[in-house]
């Protein structure tokens, strides 16, 4: 067992050696504080943060009641056990009525040690048990707020996507640099807003994919998270090795575990002092590992977060990622545990060096086994994009997207028509025949996509079919007949994205 801090409340400098004898002859190791009047055991409950309080029934000008009192109206469980001389039957009765652990008399002290062991370890189940009812109110909170993010996701993504096809759009008159920047500016708010909504609905979901992580993409997210939240007096310095940098992992895991050491990064530096996010690549060895971590030398991109607060002890260190183990009053000790996992679901390891007074340091190595670099990928986009005056049934409920894609495809020499819905693209096949290829999406309400899809094909439609979906809600394709050549493209859906995956379709289905 640690040492214990044990605040005695006692006016017999001898009764409380005596106390503190039984105890340490029993093998428990104690720290002391004595106390005899009331301003004194105010000071020791804030300064010294007792495990436990002994106390003597009556002293004067103060008494043992007045302490538990006091103890308990700063909604405090700390175990407080009477230990007097003159405790008779009704008066340990009450004691115990008003709040107290136990009591001990000073001529029977033989079960004072193992009435100290019971008290600590009920406290400490006590505040076990309120730590799982909060983790359970936050779960609770967690599923309601998974429920509200999925009801707005979709109403916000249909808001935003619009602003990704109209961006790209402008983005096309090259010749007119203001429009092209107006493109630039609409595509970059609107792939931001379709971010933050992914987010918020990963992070409540607690969904994980994998996905290509581009370096500064991820903080860039990181420093929209933070604006409003980095005091004046905490400078804030940002120096990647290279931004464009793409590796395999979840973006949103890793954003959530950078902004919280971030914010732990913060509250370290009360008085002010710098903030800085670090990367570069480094190759590890196998003797880098430590016992428990799986050795995998080899290339990693080290991520630094590193503060000037007050920094932490070795004793702290030690315990850093044990669960519930928090050094913040309001903390749960679960936030750089949830840090470690999530690094180590990416194959990763996390270091922490720490110097009192001095700040603190988190690197995370992530591995970078299929490095995807964007200034050395081959650009698959050179060949044309534009059409030859295919026919495009393109089906889209909300009505500013279903324009927009309209407007772009014709732009690029398909002849687009619109269908706000299963039935009226059931409708325009009837009299105008098939189309070469239809564009529809999965998230319509009345008439699905799977079911229009179905009911085309029982119309004899054979061609390529592209369809739009997200990615953490693909849609049943085991209902639909078999399709030579269907393409699900994820959504956000982007112009340039949509085109090259358009002539792909066209361009398979031909040669087959």
């Amino acid at each position: 067992m640690p040492t214990i801090r044990v605040l005695q409340v006692e006016d017999n400098a001898l009764d409380a050696e005596l106390v503190l004898g039984e105890l340490e002859a029993d093998g428990l190791a104690c720290e002391s504080r004595l106390v005899d009047d009331e301003a004194g055991y105010v000071e020791a409950l804030e300064s010294f943060g007792p495990d436990i309080v002994l106390s003597d029934l009556s002293l004067p000008g103060f008494s043992g009641q007045r302490a538990l009192e006091l103890l308990r109206a700063r909604n405090d469980d700390t175990p407080f056990l009477f230990v007097s001389a003159t405790l008779g039957e009704e008066a340990a009765i009450e004691a115990l009525r008003i709040g107290a652990t136990d009591y001990i008399l000073k001529q029977n002290p033989a079960r004072l040690a193992s009435a100290v062991r019971r008290a600590l370890a009920e406290a400490e189940a006590q505040r076990a048990a309120r730590r799982a009812e909060a983790e359970l109110i936050r779960a609770q909170r967690f599923e309601a707020l998974a429920m509200l993010a999925g009801g707005l996701s979709h109403d916000l993504r249909n808001l935003l996507q619009p602003l990704l096809l109209a961006g790209d759009s402008l983005l096309d008159y090259q010749d007119d640099p203001r429009l092209a920047r107006l493109g630039k500016l609409v595509r970059d708010c609107g792939r931001r807003g379709l971010e933050m909504v992914q987010s918020m609905l990963s992070f409540a979901r607690g969904a994980r994919r994998a996905e290509q992580v581009r370096l500064g993409a991820l903080l860039d997210a990181l420093g929209l998270l933070l604006q409003g939240t980095v005091p004046r007096s905490v400078s804030m310095d940002v120096a990647l090795d290279d931004p464009e940098l793409s590796f395999e992992g979840n973006h949103t895991e890793l954003q959530q575990c950078l902004l919280n050491l971030c914010l732990n990064a913060i509250q370290a530096m009360p008085d002010g002092g710098c903030l800085r996010i670090s990367s570069s690549r480094c190759a590890l060895p196998g003797d880098f590992f430590l016992d428990g971590e799986e050795p995998r030398p080899g290339d990693y991109l080290r991520l630094t977060v590193a503060d000037t607060g007050h920094g932490m002890d070795q004793e702290t260190l030690e315990r850093l990622f044990e669960p519930f183990f928090t050094t913040k009053q309001s903390g749960t000790g679960l936030g750089l545990l949830s840090c470690k996992r999530i690094v180590a679901g990416h194959g990763g390891v996390m270091r922490v060096e720490s110097t009192p007074d001095e700040g603190t340091a988190f690197h995370l190595y992530l591995p970078l086994d299929a490095i995807h670099d964007d200034a050395t990928v081959q650009a698959d986009g050179e060949d044309s994009l534009q059409g030859e005056a295919e026919r495009v049934l393109v089906v889209v409920e909300e009505v500013a997207q279903l324009s927009l894609l309209v407007d772009m495809l014709d732009a690029y020499g398909y002849q687009a028509h619109a269908s706000q819905s299963g039935t009226v693209a059931l409708q325009w096949i009837e009299a105008h025949g098939v189309p070469d290829v239809v564009v529809m999406d999965a998230e319509m309400n009345l008439f699905t996509g799977v079911r229009t899809l179905a009911a085309l094909v029982e119309r004899g439609y054979a061609g390529p079919v592209l369809l739009l979906a997200r990615p953490e809600s693909p849609p049943r394709l085991d209902e639909l007949p078999a399709l030579d050549h269907l393409h699900v493209v994820d959504k956000p859906v982007t112009a340039r994205g949509l085109l090259k995956t358009l002539r792909r379709a066209l361009e398979s289905s031909e040669a087959a």
